[in-house]
């Protein structure tokens, strides 16, 4: 027999539909009515788009629209995260990407102001707010946070050194093309939309939760059916119910939050959950890889 899907299965799949189309619009938004028009540059391969549609057409007269050049670089990435990350989340990121490449396309570029420095803030904030929203949401806009997840997953590391990178390789061409001031509009661009995010979704790269629950077995079943991470039962006593709990303690990533959350909900819906921001791991921190690897031995 099918599985029917329960209510929150469709509220939880509407919900993702509307931020994925609110991503897509206000990245589109903060590209052609903030960036592009004023030499700014966003950041990740977005940026990379930018440059490398402004390169083709200064050096050798060849016209290709921003958005093309974000599918076509978001079309590997999306083929790496549908092995390496998971289809569910791949699957959202990758139609946010060709929508965010269709209203680009789309969408006329127009500035709504000549401040500089008025479009590198509302450039950041927007493009900012889609991609955190997305993220609060179980999914992500392409391009980087895909890279980052599979690294994630792979490595159980960040990618700080080559985002460092990528963004120093966008600002330095900024100034180079433009003018060091218009780099210094970017750095501000990326600043703010960094905030953004973090003010939306989380700005620490791994984070431990700490699950009180009556249904500890119910609920390490759950959670292991959506994500590969130890998890460490603690016994515990209510001080006011003086009822017997027990505390799951897990270690995730930032982008593991939504899918952790969703187990939570299906598995025990009045457990108490508390994410506390994770500044350093010692010890092991597996990989998905090496977690499955160790399964299999089993």
């Amino acid at each position: 027999m099918t599985k029917l899907k329960t209510p929150n299965f469709w509220i939880e799949h509407t919900k993702k539909i509307f931020f994925i189309f609110f991503a897509a619009i206000t990245n589109a938004i903060a590209m052609n009515n903030f960036l592009i028009p004023s030499n700014i540059y966003a950041s990740g391969i977005n940026g990379v788009s930018q440059l490398l549609a402004d390169i083709l057409g200064s050096s050798s007269g060849i016209v290709i629209d921003t958005g093309i050049l974000i599918l076509v670089f978001n079309i590997p990435i999306a083929i790496l995260g549908w092995f390496k990350v998971g289809k569910n989340f791949t699957l959202y990121s990758f139609l946010t990407s060709i929508l965010i490449s269709f209203f680009i396309i789309l969408l006329p570029v127009n500035p709504l102001t000549t401040d500089p420095m008025m479009n590198a803030l509302f450039g950041g904030i927007i493009s900012g707010a889609g991609i955190g929203f997305a993220l609060k949401y179980g999914f992500s806009t392409g391009g980087m946070d895909i890279i980052s997840m599979v690294l994630a997953k792979t490595t159980g590391r960040s990618i700080g050194t080559l985002t460092f990178a990528m963004n120093l390789l966008i600002v330095s061409s900024a100034g180079f093309l433009y003018g060091w001031e218009y780099a210094l509009y970017t750095l501000v661009s990326i600043y703010v939309m960094t905030k953004v995010i973090d003010t939306i979704h989380t700005s620490h790269q791994k984070v431990t939760a700490m699950i009180v629950t009556n249904e500890p077995d119910a609920l390490v079943k759950g959670i292991h059916e959506k994500l590969i991470r130890g998890i460490t039962i603690i016994p515990a006593k209510g001080a006011y119910s003086g009822m017997d709990r027990s505390i799951l303690m897990v270690v995730i990533t930032r982008y593991e939050m939504y899918e952790l959350e969703q187990a939570v909900r299906e598995a025990d819906a009045s457990a108490f959950v508390n994410f506390m921001e994770t500044n350093k791991v010692l010890g092991e921190f597996w990989s998905s890889d090496r977690q499955k690897e160790s399964q299999l031995k089993k």
